[in-house]
C-alpha cells in the first residue's frame, strides 16, 4: 500500500473523536479515517456508499490504537471478505483494543511520564524543561504507538489478535508501571529530604520519614491496596496535625 495513504490515514486518525456521540460512539470517525484506503479497493460508487454506511455503526476502541482495527478491516474489505465477518471481526478486537490502550497509555504510560515530568521539575533550574520534556516524550510515544498499530492491521488483517498476544501490550503495561512506581518513590523521597533539611522537625520525625520511605520501596509492592490507603490517611493526618 502507498505510503502517501498510510500517511493520509494516519493523520486522519488523529480525529477519530472529534465526531465523538452516544450513537455511533467512534463509528463516523472510524468512517472517516477509512476513506483513503477504501479508494484504492476499487469500489464503484454504491459499493462505498455501502460500505461507508456499514462502518457508520457503533464501534469503540482506544483512540491510540484504533489503527489496528483500521488497517486489519481496510485489508479485508480490500480482500472482498463477507461484510457479516467484517462485523463480526470489529466487535471481536473493540474491547481487546480499548483494555489495551486503557491499561498501556491511560494507566501506565501518561502517570508514569507526568511522575517524570515531575523529578524533573524538582530538579531542574528552568520551569519550561519538565514541560517540554513531559510533551515530548508523551506524543513522540504515542504517535509511534498509531502508526505501528496502522501497520500491523495492514499487514495481519484478521490475524492481528495472534500478532497482538505474541507483542504481549500488557506485560509492557506492567513494565511501564514499575517505572512510574519508582519515579514515584524517587519524587516522594526528594520531597521528603528537602522538607527534612529545611524544617524543624526534631530526629523523631526525620527517623520515622526516612524509615517509612525505605519499608514503602522495599514491601510497597505487596502491601494489600486497603491497607496502604489507610497508611497513608494516618500519615498525612499526622503530617497536618503536626504542622498546626
Amino acid at each position: 500500500m502507498a505510503l502517501s495513504t498510510r500517511i493520509s490515514v494516519f493523520l486522519r486518525s488523529f480525529s477519530i473523536q472529534g465526531s465523538w456521540n452516544y450513537r455511533s460512539i467512534l463509528g463516523f470517525g472510524f468512517a472517516f479515517s477509512l476513506i483513503p484506503l477504501l479508494r484504492r479497493c476499487n469500489l464503484s460508487t454504491e459499493e462505498m456508499e455501502a460500505t461507508l454506511q456499514r462502518h457508520l455503526e457503533p464501534f469503540n476502541s482506544h483512540p491510540y490504537l484504533v489503527g489496528i482495527a483500521l488497517g486489519a478491516v481496510a485489508r479485508m474489505e480490500e480482500e472482498r471478505q463477507a461484510p457479516a465477518m467484517i462485523r463480526r471481526f470489529k466487535e471481536a478486537i473493540q474491547g481487546a483494543l480499548g483494555s489495551l490502550g486503557d491499561s498501556l497509555v491511560w494507566g501506565s504510560w501518561r502517570p508514569t511520564t507526568l511522575l517524570f515530568a515531575l523529578v524533573l521539575a524538582w530538579a531542574a533550574p528552568s520551569s519550561w524543561i519538565p514541560v517540554m520534556v513531559f510533551l515530548m516524550v508523551y506524543n513522540s510515544a504515542h504517535m509511534i504507538l498509531r502508526w505501528w498499530g496502522l501497520r500491523l492491521g495492514l499487514e495481519k488483517s484478521s490475524e492481528v489478535g495472534d500478532s497482538l498476544r505474541n507483542v504481549n501490550l500488557s506485560h509492557l503495561a506492567e513494565r511501564v508501571q514499575l517505572g512510574g512506581v519508582l519515579l514515584l518513590g524517587i519524587l516522594s523521597g526528594a520531597f521528603l529530604a528537602s522538607y527534612l533539611m529545611s524544617a524543624n522537625t526534631g530526629w523523631l520525625w526525620g527517623i520515622l520519614g526516612i524509615l517509612g520511605f525505605g519499608l514503602g520501596h522495599r514491601f510497597g509492592a505487596r502491601a494489600p491496596r486497603l491497607s496502604s490507603l489507610i497508611l497513608v490517611g494516618v500519615v498525612g493526618l499526622l503530617i497536618v496535625l503536626r504542622a498546626q
